[in-house]
């Protein structure tokens, strides 16, 4: 049922130095859950009836920076495949919990079963000792793996007021693990939901990503909307709820989106994919008007309010500026798709310039997964083969500003301008030429241009400069009245 073999070596001698010393060891929580369910642990957490000072006088590398009398201890070489932290947790209990997230009183001396009555789950309170692989298991911990169920430990209204985080961690477990969530647990998360405005966002956002990246997402989502939660995360997402597509759509626009983010896991797509595939048609319920061919309804502009509701979300939730940067991108740009036959390779090479070059192969992927979630189980048809065909031949002529065999520098030597606008206007003009007919990316023909462009008055040359977005929007509108008129869907 479990084996000390399967335990590495480093870890097994923190528990023999332990025990050497007189003390108890037994491994506990996530990695004793993980090695009953046959997976690789990531974390190993030893609980010891030692204090902490006696700790870490048995291992002189360790570090104790925490309320909770939790040494950190190095084990192995100072590499990314050897190096482990394992942890060692004095017996404790706890009490007082008026922030719904830290206790007020940490009490040391106590006994493992007393130790044990405080962790959130019963799956996360059964305890191992390998020395002789004695198995604790005072709560039915045992009998909730095999039935593949998150049961909280005693009282969940006791378990969730200690810490109100353990509902989210509820919610990300059982999407982690394919679990179901008990009856009566899900009832003390429904009655208790409102204690997660107590929780720091960065908490509840670090949850949040680990659902989102784990291998049945949508599981996840649905359970917390089911159970109360959602609106304290993602509030937005609500009023996709029952928004009707019509048209090519099987799903109202939030199953839609859970669909969409399924079909990136399931693929195994980055962090980044996911929350776009979560985003991408966010702004669909705000933007829903009635009408085109049989009542049905029209979603234009749905994917610029959705980067900007998609940038309201992700900062809210203190995500980090690469992220947010990309997955609004990618929200963005969704709607890029439109008829190859009518499309040009300088519209194409727009897209690549708006996206980014390294985003271009996502925001194709984020299509694929797209058009899964409108319930077609086709992934790629012809007219979608055509434009990635489209965009692999404009990559073979990648251009920006950066690309140009000319700089503002150089324009600076030729015209003998400043910097300024002007010199911007320019550099876009040029750089607009160069994606109608990247041939003209050369230096001797940009050089001779510029003496051209800086010849004209400003007003014009800023139009020039401008050029280029305003054709992506007019392609844009077209695009999405010919998806309009052939589908009836926005």
């Amino acid at each position: 049922m479990l084996s000390r073999s399967k335990i590495p070596l480093v870890v097994l001698q923190v528990g023999e130095t332990l025990e050497a010393a007189g003390f108890e060891a037994y491994l506990v929580g996530g990695c004793v859950r993980d090695l009953l369910l046959s997976k690789t642990p990531k974390d190993w957490d030893f609980t010891t009836n030692a204090h902490p000072d006696a700790i870490q006088k048995l291992f002189p590398e360790s570090y104790c920076n925490n309320d909770f009398g939790t040494v950190g201890i190095k084990t192995g070489e100072e590499t990314v495949e050897q190096l482990k932290i394992v942890e060692v947790t004095p017996y404790r209990t706890e009490s007082g919990y008026s922030d719904a997230r830290r206790p007020d009183h940490v009490t040391f001396g106590v006994t493992l079963e007393e130790d044990l009555a405080r962790r959130d789950f019963t799956v996360n309170a059964i305890a191992y000792r390998p020395s002789d692989e004695t198995i604790i298991d005072n709560f039915g911990g045992l009998e909730d793996l095999l039935a593949r169920r998150l049961k909280a430990v005693r009282d969940p209204d006791e378990r969730f007021a200690e810490d109100a985080l353990r509902m989210m961690r509820a919610v990300r477990l059982a999407a982690e693990l394919d679990f179901v969530i008990e009856s009566n647990t899900m009832a003390g998360i429904v009655r208790n939901a409102g204690q997660l405005e107590k929780i720091a966002i960065e908490r509840i956002a670090a949850e949040f990503l680990r659902l989102i990246n784990s291998t049945t997402p949508m599981h996840g989502i649905v359970l917390l909307e089911k159970l109360g939660l959602l609106s304290y995360i993602v509030p937005e997402m609500k009023a996709a709820i029952g928004c009707e597509q019509g048209g090519i759509h099987a799903y109202d626009v939030y199953e839609h989106l859970l669909r969409t983010l399924q079909a990136a896991a399931d693929k195994g797509f980055s962090t980044e994919m996911r929350l776009a595939a979560l985003f991408h048609d966010i702004g669909k319920p705000p933007t829903r008007r009635t009408g085109g061919k049989n009542k049905l309804y029209t979603f234009f502009g749905h994917e610029v309010v959705g980067a900007r509701m998609t940038k309201t979300i992700l900062e809210r939730l203190k995500l980090s500026r690469e992220i947010i940067d990309v997955v609004v991108n990618l929200v963005r740009w969704h709607m890029f798709f439109s008829d190859p036959d009518e499309i040009t390779l300088a519209a194409v090479r727009r897209t690549i310039v708006r996206v980014g070059e390294e985003q271009i192969e996502n925001l194709l992927n984020l299509r694929v997964c797209d058009r899964i979630g409108t319930g077609r189980p086709k992934e790629q048809p012809l007219r979608f083969r055509k434009y990635k065909a489209m965009v692999d031949e404009a990559l073979r002529d990648p251009i920006s500003v950066k690309l140009l065999k000319i700089n503002g520098d150089k324009i600076m030597e030729i015209t003998g301008e400043k910097p300024g606008k002007k010199l911007g206007y320019v550099l876009h003009a040029l750089l607009e030429e160069a994606l109608v007919d990247p041939s003209k990316n050369t230096a001797t023909y940009l050089e001779s241009r510029v003496l051209e462009l800086f010849a004209l008055p400003e007003a014009e040359l800023a139009a020039l400069g401008e050029a280029g977005k305003e054709k992506q929007a007019e392609e844009e509108v077209a695009a999405l009245k010919e998806i309009a008129k052939e589908h009836n869907v926005g």
